[in-house]
């Protein structure tokens, strides 16, 4: 049979975008839908964006510690109207750059929805066509439970786009979106309260990194509600009150609140079931929250149908960024490059950029007990860094490795503090390749730093 295309792409992400170019470097004829702006969340409405807020919302602390220094430095104000604006068009900008990446690597671009119609024909905007192999790589969206008011909250979507800072916002959620947002909101200047329905936040990461996280959030500023969930929203005249589930918490009042309660796979309106693709359950769970589906997938991101595959958040699997590009190259080298492979979802590194940053790779402590039992030995450091010996500040630094004792061979890293995500990134090349804690002390630290304490903890 004759197909129209080698292989389709739904979804011009991090990796619909990957795998299609990685696929038309091998020969393949190959289209790529997106009905959005190219690129996906992440450099439309995650990462990217939400690192640049990152970096804002440091400036006033730097300020403030230039004076330990000598520096004097004026009054600060920041101009909110500007800093979006100029977060949209660097947006913009890095959009129209995958596009020409595209063109460039001889990808054709559908702008519209695309839907399955069977298992080798897609429909974009009312034109059909087909393709031996298909990829559906649509990511995922934020998710609101089914409460009432709830309507009234932005999500992780709509907060690039305020028209004004908050004075008081609200986050409802305790994880890394929720937590990140948290603290760049407090850095830029507003009042945050963050409401978690659990004891703690950041289910899942090392408890050490919680309980660091959560001391630095609050020594910055930020209040912290634990063990409630928002029972009703009601418009006020100042905002919007929020009644809380606790007997003796009060209501707040805010001008705004974020929702950041969960994200699920964008497989509505796909089409699924005309093409026979099997879901299965995603991970999202929650008092108000409907069962949502992510499609189903081997470790070769093949779904039930031979020719079609899925990669990213789709998936449910390791939602990141790096992990949909991984799992999309992969796919493209398996299926046209004449190398098959699958991604390894293993030792992944992931950093949460909150106040203080966090960064972390392989196991938790719990996780390695839970395997190991006893035979599991923990390294840990806590200081202050250097460079706050100046400002006078009491912000921490806080490093842990996991090790296994039977074979000294190092599971997890662990950091909170400044630079987290930088020092993590080579900490992992080493976890990655199964070093043991005496390579760790064998290697020689650079002096005077903070990340020279991986090598030096004994």
């Amino acid at each position: 049979m004759t197909f129209d295309y080698d292989l389709f792409v739904i979804g011009a992400g991090s990796g619909g975008l990957a795998a299609s170019k990685r696929a038309a470097s091998y020969g393949a004829k190959v289209a790529i839908a997106e009905y959005d702006l190219v690129g996906g969340t992440c450099v439309i409405r995650g990462c990217v964006p939400k690192k640049l807020m990152v970096y804002a919302s440091h400036f006033p602390a730097l300020f403030n510690e230039a004076s330990g220094y000598g520096w004097k430095v004026g009054n600060a104000e920041l101009d909110w109207e500007y800093f979006i604006t100029s977060i949209d068009k660097e947006v913009r900008r890095l959009s129209q750059l995958h596009i020409n990446f595209l063109e460039k690597a001889g990808v054709e671009l559908f702008s519209g929805r695309a839907t399955l119609l069977d298992s080798h024909t897609v429909e974009v905007d009312g034109r059909k066509v087909t393709a031996d192999k298909i990829l559906i790589a649509v990511g995922g969206r934020p998710i609101k439970p089914d409460l009432p008011g709830m309507e009234y909250g932005i999500t992780s979507n709509e907060i690039f786009h305020l028209k004004e800072q908050p004075k008081h916002i609200v986050i409802l959620g305790a994880g890394y979106i929720g937590t990140e947002f948290a603290c760049i909101m407090r850095g830029l200047g507003s009042e945050v309260t963050q409401i978690t329905r659990g004891e703690k936040i950041l289910n899942g990461f090392d408890e050490d990194v919680r309980t660091e996280i959560e001391e630095g959030m609050t020594n910055h500023g930020i209040r912290l509600i634990k063990n409630n969930v928002v029972k009703t929203v009601e418009r006020v005249t100042e905002g919007f009150k929020l009644t809380l589930s606790g007997k003796d918490q009060e209501p707040i009042i805010a001008d705004v609140f974020l929702v950041a309660t969960g994200r699920t796979p964008n497989v509505d309106g796909l089409g699924l079931e005309n093409a026979g693709v099997d879901v299965v359950a995603s991970s999202i769970e929650g008092p108000g929250y409907p069962t949502t589906s992510a499609i189903a997938v081997n470790k070769y991101s093949q779904t039930n149908q031979p020719n079609i595959f899925a990669v990213g958040d789709v998936t449910d699997r390791i939602n990141l960024t790096p992990v949909a590009i991984g799992e999309g190259r992969a796919f493209a080298d398996s299926e046209f490059g004449n190398n098959r492979r699958e991604f390894s979802h293993e030792t992944v590194p992931t950093a949460i950029f909150s106040n203080p940053e966090a960064a972390t790779v392989g196991l938790t402590e719990a996780e390695a007990r839970e395997k190991l039992g006893d035979a599991v030995t923990i390294f840990r450091t806590r200081f202050r860094p250097m460079y706050y010996s100046l400002p006078g500040k009491q912000e921490k630094t806080m490093m842990k490795l996991v090790v296994d004792s039977n074979t000294d061979k190092v599971l997890g890293a662990h950091m909170v503090g400044d630079s987290s995500a930088e020092i993590i990134q080579g900490v992992a090349i080493a976890v990655k390749m199964g070093a043991t804690k005496k390579d760790f002390d064998a290697t020689v630290g650079i002096h005077p730093s903070s990340a020279e304490e991986f090598v030096t903890m004994r």
